[in-house]
């Protein structure tokens, strides 16, 4: 498909070529635009003839050039945003024309796209939305443009790793956001088979954003399913209109502590470049590297999957007092099994019947102060010497009636350490490129290619390391001012990603099998519990003989564990193979201008999309052994605005509906006005539904994961693959009750319940917002709103327990690790869920180039129904803060921009796990200055340069200072 579209892009491309030069004569204009004030050359700057569309943007040495078949006299409009508009009359051919523009920056002056699908003023955008510009991006202290989005009012960001963050809005967000789509340059940025938006692992360098916009609500009416609760867009540089050769260079240093690792590099390189070779064809190439040591996850808590809620809690106690210890961000420690079965199956493996058994038992029963040895003595004298000298005689002991030394004590293998067994040093590179051509004065041509890889780690039920991760995207596109076509697929490989928690589980086993440990652990309790030692020392004794020669330190280099790591999931290891591909169609139309509406101040678009998702991971993550699954999408969506009353009242209505290939078709409405009370003063008001398709992941994931649950996905073919029908699962609650009956000493099978499952389908929610944004004196800009949501169908995910046996049930296997398996199933969630919020940010211009910027915002969520995990993660408030300065001291070339965020503490609900997260402020802080002759600047900053650790998510890392220096070249 790729290659068929490339063929008929050349051909086009060809036959414009050839196109002959109709016009006998033509003019030539060129000149320059300089900065009136500083006299510095202004690069990307308009110039177009006035009432046209032919012109051409100025490069980075501020000169322009351009030929037109229009005869002068005609006017030159040339204009950027941030400086007064200056016409001038061209009178000749091969006319100079340097034009001085001034510096004019009014607050509320941006233009967007994302709120409406067309150009507006920020202004007068009908729902919430945040901009950030390439000039904000030039002065943040943030080491990644993309972290600029921690900054933004109404903006959660889960940090899974350095270079792993996940944005979400409106309180819902989690480490790999599902309810937020990310668009770049007009395609979805998410994996396909992950389901995620990588963070910044593919897309632009940081010298090809010109600029960042966010819906942070509803955008399905627009951006189709993935819009649950947001729309990223992140836009890149046209090489008709940045051109020339620009880098950077950003060495730092992070660990400066040696709290968590020692003090560490960190690298950051980019490169672009850009040429427009003639009036209709330019090209442009990207190149980024980025290495640095990771952060660490290294909470020690104890945490148990079966406490306090569906994702289990922490609870008390460490290695040393808990033999079952399970620590968060220790992995292998997920094996856990009870001393007492244990020990029936030595006895089973063993050959010992139930009478040889009883003849023991009533041995010790007969002789209550005889010991171990008298008791082994006494096996020896009845023939039964083998069992002594094969160690099985302590758990024999341990395990009589009499002694009770076992009880139903469960005992975990020993977990490693996160630093252990993940690689620490992240990289990433992105490279991308782009050739563009002019068809015609009005159309354009294009074909960008863009492919990211990289290390980094993922945290999801487990913690994933992803490593040799290769993402790419080819796009190809016709776009008007009116209109756009476009085709682009998205290529996926998992590389050697390999799941920590899984992986570190079976090299214990490998290492030496739990068949072997655990009785050995048990002969070496049992042995010291007779000798009189206590319960903790004689289980840490027994610990220490079981994990006699068990390899120690970071085992990620580890042949054995290698081996396992690069072993695919379907084959017994823990790699997995995600190859998965997605292919897109979309277009758009914007019909007013062709249809003459302007004239009665009425706007009008349609789009549509086609989408195909292709699965692929080989039985590892996917139930796709059999072959490649294949989900395909359609959408289409009209949008029609109207101006009243003098342009005091702007109506717009939306409308879009999506078919899923495994889901009924949806149709999501949205509705909105503008009120102008006063110039530069708007109320907005807006009615948007919202919904999303499940995942790929939620309809067809088929995963064993790190505590031994099965990840499930929600269709129904896969529980019948499973064999509901005829082996039930029974529900969690029920079970719990179950084996509580059964401890109590009556066991009472009745108390199991069947869990049922209803139709599985979209989620959706309806919300409604007010806002009011207003620029006073050219100076203040107050941006404040309100909303309340509803959500219906919440897709969510239960928990259920089947017997491994599926001939003949027994209860009791409900209650075994060995002979019961858990699943978790993605399912809806019954009833509404209410969530309400407000957020307020102000932008104040002071004297002398300083600005001060600040903003507050709120989220909560109502009741919801017993055992439901809403994944509403966000502090109850969140507050940011930023004082910055453009220019001062000689030649107003030093400048500096310092920000302040805090929020509150709040508990975090995951699939890895749920927990208190710890209130958090940081300070991230900048110092710039500007060397105008070759548009360089030189920065020293740092994020949270004061290294108050913090968390953003229950078992994610500790994030601490980043500090650095940046040299970039012609960067303004």
């Amino acid at each position: 498909m790729r290659r068929f579209y490339s063929k008929c892009l050349s051909v086009a491309l060809a036959s414009a070529i050839t196109i002959p030069v109709m016009a006998q004569q033509t003019t030539t204009v060129s000149g320059s635009v300089k900065n009136a004030s500083s006299k510095e050359a202004l690069s990307a700057i308009s110039v177009t003839i006035k009432g046209g569309t032919v012109g051409t943007f100025t490069d980075d040495k501020g000169n322009f050039r351009f030929t037109t078949v229009q005869k002068p006299p005609f006017t030159l409009v040339i204009s950027s945003v941030g400086y007064s508009s200056k016409e001038v009359t061209v009178k000749g051919n091969n006319e100079v024309v340097n034009v001085d523009l001034t510096p004019a920056f009014t607050l509320g002056d941006e233009v967007v796209v994302a709120a409406s699908r067309v150009p507006e003023r920020i202004l007068e955008s009908p729902v919430s939305i945040e901009r950030i510009s390439t000039a904000a991006i030039r002065s943040t202290p943030q080491a990644n443009y993309y972290d600029m989005l921690t900054n933004l009012k109404g903006v959660d960001v889960v940090a899974a790793s350095l270079t792993f963050r996940s944005v979400g809005t409106r309180g819902f967000n989690s480490s790999g956001n599902t309810r937020l789509n990310q668009i770049v340059d007009g395609m979805d940025n998410q994996a396909p088979g992950l389901n995620f938006s990588v963070g910044n692992v593919i897309g632009l360098s940081e010298l090809d954003v010109e600029n960042m916009e966010l819906l942070p609500g509803a955008s399905s009416a627009l951006y189709g399913p993935g819009g649950m609760n947001g729309t990223v867009l992140i836009n890149s540089k046209n090489p008709f209109k940045y051109q020339g050769l620009s880098f950077q260079i950003k060495q730092g240093v992070n660990h400066i502590d040696s709290k968590q690792r020692p003090t560490a590099p960190f690298y950051d390189w980019s490169l672009r470049w850009a040429k427009k070779v003639t009036e209709k064809f330019a090209f442009k190439i990207n190149a980024q590297f980025v290495q640095a040591q990771d952060w660490l996850a290294n909470q020690g808590e104890n945490y148990s999957r079966i406490i306090g809620t569906p994702n289990g809690f922490k609870i008390p106690g460490d290695r040393n007092t808990d033999p079952n210890y399970d620590g968060v961000n220790f992995y292998g420690d997920e094996t856990s099994l009870s001393m007492s079965a244990i020990a029936s199956q030595v006895f089973a493996a063993a050959g010992l019947t139930s009478g040889q058994l009883a003849a023991f038992n009533g041995f010790l029963a007969a002789n209550p102060g005889a010991r171990l040895a008298q008791f082994n003595q006494f096996l020896t004298l009845a023939g039964a010497g083998a069992l002594v000298n094969a160690g099985v005689s302590p758990l024999i002991y341990g395990a009589s009636p009499s002694r009770n030394l076992l009880g139903n004590q469960f005992v975990s293998r020993t977990g490693y350490y996160e630093s252990d067994v993940v690689d620490p040093t992240t990289v990433n590179v992105k490279l991308t490129g782009g050739l563009h051509y002019k068809l015609t004065d009005k159309i354009e041509a294009s074909f960008n290619a863009y492919f990211g890889t990289g290390n980094t780690v993922y945290t999801g039920s487990d913690r994933y390391s992803l490593k040799d991760l290769r993402i790419a995207q080819f796009k190809y596109e016709l776009k008007h001012k009116n209109w756009y076509a476009r085709y682009y697929s998205t290529h996926e490989n998992a590389g050697n990603s390999f799941n920590a928690t899984i992986t570190t589980r079976l090299f214990n086993e490998a290492w030496k099998p739990s068949s072997a440990w655990y009785p050995q652990y048990i002969a070496t309790y049992v042995t010291f519990m007779d000798g009189g030692g206590d319960f903790n020392t004689s289980n840490n004794l027994a610990r220490a003989f079981a994990d006699q020669g068990r390899p120690t330190g970071f085992i990620g280099n580890n042949p054995l564990f290698k081996s396992v790591a690069r072993t695919p999931i379907s084959k017994g290891g823990g790699l997995f193979l995600d190859r998965s591909r997605l292919k897109v169609f979309d277009g758009q139309y914007n019909l007013t201008e062709d249809l003459g509406l302007a004239k009665t101040n009425t706007d009008w678009l349609i789009g549509v999309s086609a989408k195909q998702y292709v699965l692929n991971s080989e039985g590892t993550l996917f139930a796709d052994t059999a072959g490649v699954i294949r989900i395909n999408e359609f959408g289409a969506y009209t949008q029609i605005s109207q101006r009243l009353f003098n342009d005091v009242l702007k109506l717009t209505v939306s409308g879009r509906y999506d078919k899923n290939t495994n889901f009924k078709g949806r149709f999501t409405p949205r509705a909105s006005a503008v009120v102008k009370l006063a110039k530069d003063h708007n109320l907005r008001f807006s009615y948007q539904t919202a919904y999303r398709f499940p995942t790929t992941q939620n309809q067809w994931i088929n995963l064993t994961v790190g505590g031994g649950t099965r990840l499930l996905g929600g269709l129904p073919q896969l529980r019948n693959f499973y064999k509901f029908s005829t082996n039930p699962v029974f529900t969690l609650a029920s079970v719990q009750a179950f084996g509580a009956s059964a401890l109590a000493g009556a066991p009472n099978p009745a108390l199991l319940q069947q869990q049922t499952f209803g139709e599985f389908k979209p989620e959706s929610m309806r919300s409604f917002e007010v806002g009011y944004k207003g620029l006073v004196a050219q100076k203040l800009l107050i941006d404040v709103y309100a909303y309340w949501g509803r959500y219906k169908d919440f897709l969510s995910g239960v928990t259920a327990i089947q017997s491994r046996n599926a001939t003949t049930f027994n209860p009791a296997d409900l209650l075994n690790a060995n002979t019961r398996i858990a699943y978790s199933i993605s399912v809806n969630a019954p009833g509404e869920v209410k969530t309400s919020g407000w957020g307020a940010s102000v932008e104040y211009l002071l004297p002398g180039n300083f600005s001060f910027s600040g903003n507050i915002y709120h989220d909560e969520i109502g009741d919801v129904p017993t055992g439901f995990v809403s994944y509403f993660n966000t502090p109850k408030y969140r507050v940011n803060a930023a004082l910055n300065n453009s220019g001062f001291g000689k030649g107003k070339r030093y400048g500096f921009n310092i920000q302040y965020r805090w929020s509150n503490s709040f508990l975090y609900e995951g699939t890895f796990g749920t927990g208190v997260v710890p209130y958090m402020r940081t300070v991230d802080a900048v110092l710039s200055y500007k060397l105008p002759a070759t548009k360089s600047m030189i920065k020293i900053g740092g994020t949270n340069i004061f290294n108050n650790y913090y968390r953003t998510g229950w078992g994610n890392p500790q994030i601490g200072g980043l500090y650095y220096v940046s040299y970039g070249w012609n960067v303004f």
